[in-house]
Order: structure tokens, then sequence, then C-alpha cells
């Protein structure tokens, strides 16, 4: 299948195939008359990066995967090298919600603090 086919099939841009293409993750080889050439594995290997990258995986976090399909395994996560991926980022959320955590401590420790305080100012609204 062509470019255009490829990217309508995953919904993705012809532009990021390309871009893809420029790090390593496609491979298209090129029909007689010089256009790319994708077939159903390529078409699997962009809904994997796809799919990784909506629930926040960098582009180069995906290569594991990528990798892990086009060595045959029928999942991108069968291997080893993308199971780390998973624990590396499963980690980088676990870090950013514990800081998340104390973040929201302390600003109910703050509203708390702002409401047993008296006396309290009035809103007042000027009358026209």
């Amino acid at each position: 299948m062509r470019i255009g086919e490829l990217a309508r099939r995953t919904g993705t841009t012809t532009r990021a195939l390309r871009f893809y293409e420029s790090q390593g993750l496609l491979k298209a080889p090129r029909a007689a008359n010089g256009y790319r050439d994708y077939g159903e594995e390529d078409f699997r290997l962009v809904n994997e990066i796809l799919t990784l990258q909506a629930v926040g995986f960098s582009l180069d976090d995906t290569r594991p995967f990528v990798e892990c399909l086009r060595s045959g395994h029928e999942s991108g996560d069968s291997c080893a090298d993308s199971i780390e991926v998973y624990q590396r980022k499963l980690a980088e959320v676990d870090a950013c919600l514990a800081k998340l955590g104390d973040v929201r401590a302390n600003l109910a420790a703050k509203l708390t603090a702002a409401l047993v305080r008296k006396p309290r100012c009035e809103l007042t609204t000027e009358e026209p």
C-alpha cells in the first residue's frame, strides 16, 4: 500500500510516517516507480507506535516494541526490552503521582489554615 493509504488507515499523516521512517521505525521498500510500498506489518507497527504515544510514550520509548514486533512476536510487549520500558514508565508515573499528592496535601493544608483564620474579609460589590 502507498503512504497515503497507510496514513488514512492508521489515522495519522504522511508527514508522520516519513518521520517514523527517518527515525528508523519504519522501513518501507520502494516500488519500481520510487513510491514507498508498505505492507500489513507496517500497519501493525504504526498502530503500535500510535497506541504507545497515546498513553504518553515518547517515540524513542516505542523502539523496543517495534523491534519486538519486527522480530516476529505476536505482541510488541513480548520482549524483555519492552517490559523494561513499561517498568521505567510506570516508575515515572508513580513519581509524578507522588509529587502531585504532595502538592495536593500542601494546598489542602493552606486552605484549611485560611478557613480557620478570623476575621475573614468579605467581598463587597459596588452598586452603580
